[in-house]
């Protein structure tokens, strides 16, 4: 790293939330809105769902590639997800977008978020929230891939995560897609 600071660097903005609270969704929109946004993606030992690709969704891992990284701190953040996978975003793609002057999102929980602010403190955290506990629990059970007792235990954490609000720089309700997207599009061009 030289002495002068003339190259711009990019910013890093954290997109986080309880799960099932619509974060996918919303950063595909924000991806149309803000087309050279780089999305950061993560690192996953959890089996490929149908549709998903390999480095355009998540980079898929085994257990054993996953604790290396850690391993090797080669982890921005990384996550334990209900206790049956872990997921984590690799340090090196985000540093390197950055440094060409990029800015990144990252979509992760809201655990992630915390480490990423230890690590990053310049970042700037969004929490998306959902509208109430009652309609993330509606949205889950819509969603069909999970029983009413994973679903329960979801719903348990959010409660707890929703109490991390105050951490976070912004707040955006996932109320309407199109107008949450909006709404991140807009702090994203403030900063």
């Amino acid at each position: 790293m030289s002495g002068h600071h003339s190259a711009k660097h990019g910013a890093l903005f954290v997109i986080a939330g309880p799960s099932g609270v619509g974060k996918g969704t919303v950063i595909r929109r924000l991806l149309e809105l803000l087309p050279d946004l780089e999305l950061s993606v993560s690192s996953t030992t959890r089996a490929r769902r149908e549709g998903e690709r390999e480095g355009v969704d998540y980079r898929y891992v085994t257990d054993e590639e996953f604790d290396r990284l850690i391993r090797d701190g080669a982890l921005l953040e990384w996550a334990d997800i209900f206790g049956h996978h872990r997921s984590g975003t690799p340090a090196e793609p985000v540093v390197a977008a950055r440094a060409a002057a990029l800015d990144v999102v990252l979509e992760i929980d809201v655990q992630g978020a915390r480490q990423v602010r230890e690590k990053a403190p310049e970042a700037v955290l969004v929490f998306l929230a959902p509208p109430s506990l009652e309609e993330l629990g509606r949205r889950l059970r819509t969603r069909g891939t999970e029983n009413e007792a994973q679903i329960e235990r979801r719903l348990e954490v959010a409660g707890r995560e929703l109490q991390e609000r105050p951490r976070f720089d912004h707040v955006v309700v996932n109320d309407d897609v199109e107008r949450a997207a909006q709404e991140i599009a807009a702090i994203i061009a403030a900063h």
